[in-house]
């Protein structure tokens, strides 16, 4: 089993392992800060996501790879509002998300989608079933990164279905590294929910 889930990188350059290594490292750091309410999820983050900008281009995985270039963008929004204070002491406090947010997600979501479609479409990557698959976990993570900027509990939701897709996902693209952290990339949400949901049980008992 062993053998055959890390086969593939017989054929990748050590520059291509040692970056994803590094990728791998750095989103793991970054999942682990998020689940913490630690602001820095976003250089961790940011720096895994411009590596696998990088990698997910060279293996034509066009979704995941904008998935990355926005996350990186949304990062800055993102580090903007988690250090922006409500007042002189608090900062943006973890809230649950509202009727409006909700329908707001229902439409990057759709957007995601038909963005993500245009891009394979202008590319011409509809090769293999593996692109229909990545137009939705795109779609899923453009939510959840949003959701995560503004610091609402409903983001690990997001990021649970979106993990638990892309696991085999990255098994079936050769990238076994990437998928084991996806792996580990659930596990964490799960327990980020849990947490960020006594964040805001706290928050609004001290309020």
């Amino acid at each position: 089993m062993i053998e055959y889930l890390f086969s593939p990188y017989e054929s990748y350059s050590w520059t291509d392992i040692l970056l994803e290594v590094l990728g791998v490292a750095f989103g793991l750091l970054s999942v682990i800060f998020s689940k913490k309410n630690n602001v820095l999820v976003y250089p961790t983050g940011m720096i895994s996501t411009a590596i696998f900008v990088c990698l997910l281009f060279k293996f034509g995985l066009l979704g995941d790879m904008m998935i990355n270039a926005y996350y990186f963008i949304i990062s800055i929004y993102g580090w903007y509002i988690w250090t922006l204070k409500v007042d002189p002491i608090h900062v943006t406090p973890i809230t649950y998300t509202t009727k409006k947010e909700h329908k707001i997600s229902v439409l990057i979501f759709l957007a995601s989608i038909v963005f993500v479609t245009i891009v394979y479409h202008v590319f011409d990557k509809w090769t293999s079933w593996t692109a229909y698959v990545d137009t939705i976990t795109t779609a899923i993570f453009f939510v959840g990164m949003w959701l995560m900027a503004k610091r609402k509990v409903e983001n690990w939701l997001y990021w649970i279905v979106g993990d638990l897709i892309s696991v085999p996902l990255y098994f079936y693209k050769g990238l076994t590294l990437t998928a084991i952290q996806y792996l580990i990339f659930t596990i964490i949400a799960y327990f980020g929910y849990r947490a960020w949901i006594r964040y805001q049980n706290n928050s609004v008992i001290k309020a």
